[in-house]
C-alpha cells in the first residue's frame, strides 16, 4: 500500500450528467483573456528552454501577471483600421543572472510573444496594432532556495495551495470545448473571415442544449451585411453538426446574439479579436487548466499560464489532478464521474501532497471498495511520476488554457 496520503470517497453530490442544469464556458485564443494566457505560457516555456540551454537547469521565474489593455479600432466592410494599439505587459519575476552569466530574460520574453501572437492572431500586426512591453523583476530569495538543490530528483513546493481536476467531460464540456478548438482549426483555414476570438457558452437545461458563440469576424474578407449574415449562419451550420456528433440531446446554436441587423451593430473587427476595442485581459481570468470554465465542478483559481512549470503548484498539481482523473476513468469501470483534488505544502516534496482527495461516482450495482485499490493505485503511479508533467509542459505536449 502506498505511503502517500491517498483517499477515496464517494461524492457528495449527483455526477454532473444527472443535475438539471449545466454551464460550461470556454473563451477561444483570440480572448483577450486567453490571449494573456497564451503569451504568459510561451514565454514561460521559452524562458525555460533557455536556462536548460544555458545553465543546465530551469531557473525561478513566473510570467503569470500578464495583462492586456485594450485598443481602438475602425472596422469596415472590405477592410477597415485599428487606430491606437493593444498594449501588453508581460509582468512577472525571472532569474537574471546565475553563476556569473547575464540572462536575457527580457529578449527572451519578447520574442516568445511576437513568435506566438503571429501564429495565433495572424491578423494582428506585431508592433502596429498591438505593442509588447515586459518588466520582469528578480524572484524572492526563500522561494529560489525551495525551488531544489542541485541533484534534487523532485523539487519541492513553492506554495501551500491545491489543484483540482475532473473526468470524464460531459457532452456539454466536450461540444464547448471540441467546437471552439475546430473553429479556430479546420474551419478558419478554409474561412478566413471567422477570427480566432471565439466564446462559446454551453447550458444544457434537462435534455435540451443551447450553445451561444460570440464569433469575431474579420472585416477584410466580408464585402457587406449580406456576406456577415452568410458568416454567421455558416458557423451556427458547423456548431450544430459538431454537436451532434456529441450528443443525441436536442441542440440549439445561437451566433453573435447581440447583433442588430437594422442598426448596422454587428460583431465585425479588423484583427479578429475583441482586444482591438475595449476589452481588457489579464492572465488567470479565462479557462482553467483543462480548458474549460466550469461552474458545475470544483475548481480553482489559481491562474495556471506562465508559472514556472518545476514546483509551482498552481500549475503542475492543476495539470496533474486532471490527469489523474483522466488516467482513473480511462482504466478503471464503473466510474461515471471523478474528482481530483491534491493539496500541497510549501517546501515538501511535490510527489508527496498533503492530501490527494479523489471523489468518485460509481455506475449502479458498482461500490466504492470495488474500485478504490485501482483508483489509488493510478494516483500514486502519477504522483511519482510527477515530473513527467514538467517536461511535458517545457516541451509543449500539454495546454493549459
Amino acid at each position: 500500500m502506498t505511503e502517500r496520503n491517498i483517499r477515496v470517497e464517494p461524492i457528495d453530490r449527483r455526477a454532473v450528467e444527472d443535475q438539471e442544469v449545466e454551464i460550461v464556458e470556454r473563451k477561444g485564443i483570440g480572448h483577450p483573456d486567453s490571449i494573456c494566457d497564451g503569451v504568459a505560457e510561451a514565454v514561460a516555456g521559452a524562458l525555460a528552454r533557455a536556462y536548460i540551454d544555458r545553465v543546465g537547469k530551469v531557473l525561478h521565474f513566473n510570467t503569470d501577471e500578464t495583462q492586456l489593455v485594450a485598443g481602438e479600432a475602425n472596422p469596415a466592410f472590405g477592410g477597415g483600421e485599428v487606430a491606437n494599439p493593444i498594449y501588453l505587459l508581460i509582468v512577472g519575476r525571472a532569474t537574471k543572472r546565475y553563476d556569473g552569466e547575464i540572462i536575457p530574460t527580457e529578449t527572451i520574453a519578447l520574442r516568445a510573444a511576437r513568435e506566438y501572437l503571429e501564429g495565433a492572431i495572424p491578423e494582428l500586426e506585431y508592433g502596429t496594432d498591438v505593442v509588447v512591453d515586459v518588466k520582469f523583476g528578480e524572484g524572492s530569495g526563500d522561494l529560489q532556495e525551495v525551488f531544489g538543490e542541485d541533484g534534487a530528483t523532485v523539487p519541492m513546493a513553492n506554495d501551500t495551495s491545491f489543484g483540482v481536476g475532473h473526468a470524464p467531460l460531459t457532452e456539454t464540456e466536450r461540444i464547448v470545448l471540441n467546437a471552439e478548438a475546430r473553429l479556430n482549426g479546420p474551419y478558419a483555414a478554409d474561412h478566413p473571415e471567422l477570427g480566432p476570438d471565439v466564446k462559446i457558452m454551453g447550458k444544457r437545461e434537462g435534455d435540451h442544449i443551447d450553445v451561444t458563440v460570440a464569433a469575431a469576424m474579420i472585416d477584410a474578407y466580408i464585402a457587406d451585411l449580406d456576406g456577415y449574415v452568410d458568416a454567421v449562419e455558416s458557423v451556427r451550420e458547423y456548431v450544430l453538426e459538431v454537436a451532434g456528433e456529441y450528443t443525441d440531446r436536442d441542440v440549439d446554436v445561437h451566433v453573435n446574439t447581440a447583433d442588430d441587423y437594422a442598426s448596422g451593430s454587428i460583431y465585425l473587427t479588423v484583427t479578429g479579436t475583441s482586444a482591438e476595442q475595449g476589452d481588457d485581459g489579464s492572465v488567470g481570468r479565462g479557462n482553467r487548466a483543462n480548458g474549460l470554465i466550469t461552474p458545475n465542478r470544483s475548481m480553482s483559481i489559481e491562474a495556471t499560464s506562465g508559472k514556472n512549470p518545476v514546483n509551482h503548484i498552481g500549475k503542475i498539481y492543476n495539470l496533474l489532478s486532471t490527469a489523474i482523473a483522466e488516467g482513473v476513468v480511462e482504466e478503471v469501470e464503473g466510474i461515471r464521474d471523478m474528482r481530483v483534488r491534491l493539496l500541497s505544502q510549501i517546501g515538501q516534496p511535490i510527489d508527496r501532497p498533503h492530501v490527494a482527495d479523489a471523489h468518485v461516482v460509481t455506475e449502479e450495482g458498482v461500490a466504492i471498495p470495488d474500485v478504490e485499490d485501482e483508483v489509488i493505485e493510478i494516483t500514486d503511479e502519477k504522483l511519482a511520476d510527477v515530473t513527467e508533467i514538467t517536461r511535458k509542459v517545457i516541451d509543449g505536449e500539454l495546454t493549459t488554457f
